[in-house]
């Protein structure tokens, strides 16, 4: 049975990036890292659902969304763009496989950051962010989604916060994508635990680094 939830502010994030602000269903939760289906309510988009991450925090008294939209096509992350304040939007049950279960290493990929930011916004409530260590890729320093937060978080706990750039260098940035020698080099004692999230290319590369430097594949948490 689908949930309607009513939009209540948007707002960007990035040039392509906005933060949907939505109303809560009595009684729905989810685990951080999750996502939902999501639909538009409106005539001809209502079976169209796309999945997206929950950004906020299981606690909190509304949901939010941060989505990445596609402008070369007319799908739902274009539609989603246009909406305004007031639309309502059709939410089925969670689901997902990231789910976090211990301090690690946390891998993502462009929009690939959004289950990330459910589960570090809750371990940083609740006081537990620490001796994790993210890095984060993108194409450009401007598509890094959040960089602030981010880097509040880790700088504030001591733990590592790696950006890297692959298209266009900038100055306090790693250029190029991650490879086994950064993999070993930012996080050299780190072999237990890795969430990964992002483009299929992106994970599957990601877990062949990941194995090839000593971590076993039961320990690796992705998006089946």
């Amino acid at each position: 049975m689908a949930h309607k939830v009513t939009i209540l502010s948007t707002g960007y994030v990035t040039h392509d990036v906005k933060r949907y602000i939505v109303s809560k269903p009595e009684n729905y939760t989810f685990q951080p890292g999750q996502a939902t289906e999501v639909a538009i309510d409106k005539p001809g988009l209502r079976d169209d659902k796309r999945p997206f991450t929950f950004t906020s925090r299981p606690d909190d008294k509304i949901l939010e969304f941060t989505i990445k939209s596609y402008h070369d096509h007319n799908g739902v992350t274009h539609a989603l763009w246009d909406t305004k304040v007031g639309d309502t939007l059709l939410l089925d049950k969670p689901f997902g496989a990231i789910k976090y279960s211990k301090p690690g290493l946390f891998l993502a990929g462009g929009a690939g950051i959004t289950p990330f930011l459910s589960i570090f916004r809750t371990l940083w409530s609740q006081g537990e962010l620490r001796n994790s260590c993210l890095l984060y890729s993108n194409k450009t320093k401007a598509d890094i989604i959040c960089e602030h937060e981010l880097t509040h978080y880790f700088s504030q706990e001591s733990n590592g916060l790696l950006l890297t750039l692959t298209r266009k260098s900038a100055m306090g940035y790693v250029s190029g994508r991650i490879t086994a020698n950064v993999l070993k080099e930012f996080c050299p004692t780190q072999r237990d635990t890795a969430y990964i999230c992002g483009p299929k290319e992106f994970v599957k590369n990601m877990r062949e680094i990941l194995e090839s430097i000593g971590f076993e594949p039961h320990t690796l948490i992705w998006e089946k």
